[in-house]
């Protein structure tokens, strides 16, 4: 428990941030989930779109700083490698 007024509003807070940041990375893995699906099935339309909805949610997250820059980079370096391979195939 909180001793002073200032840390028990910096762990309120604290729990406001921990929800907020999880339901983000919640939709993060949905997408990711989402568009590794469609990479699979070859449905090359329907991945190129969302992964245009992912880069948007990653770029968003790492500038709320969720997740570090370098690691929305990274993704998207590698999910962009992913759809090019499947298309090719």
């Amino acid at each position: 428990m909180a001793r002073t007024r200032s840390a028990a509003k910096q762990a309120r807070a604290s729990v406001r941030r921990r929800v907020h940041n999880k339901a983000i990375l919640s939709r993060l893995h949905t997408l990711e989930r989402k568009f590794l699906d469609s990479v699979v099935t070859k449905k090359n339309a329907e991945a190129v779109a969302v992964l245009s909805q992912l880069f948007s949610a990653l770029d968003k997250a790492a500038k709320t700083q969720v997740i570090h820059p370098n690691n929305a980079s990274r993704k998207k370096s590698r999910l962009a490698a992913k759809l090019k391979t499947k298309a090719a195939a």
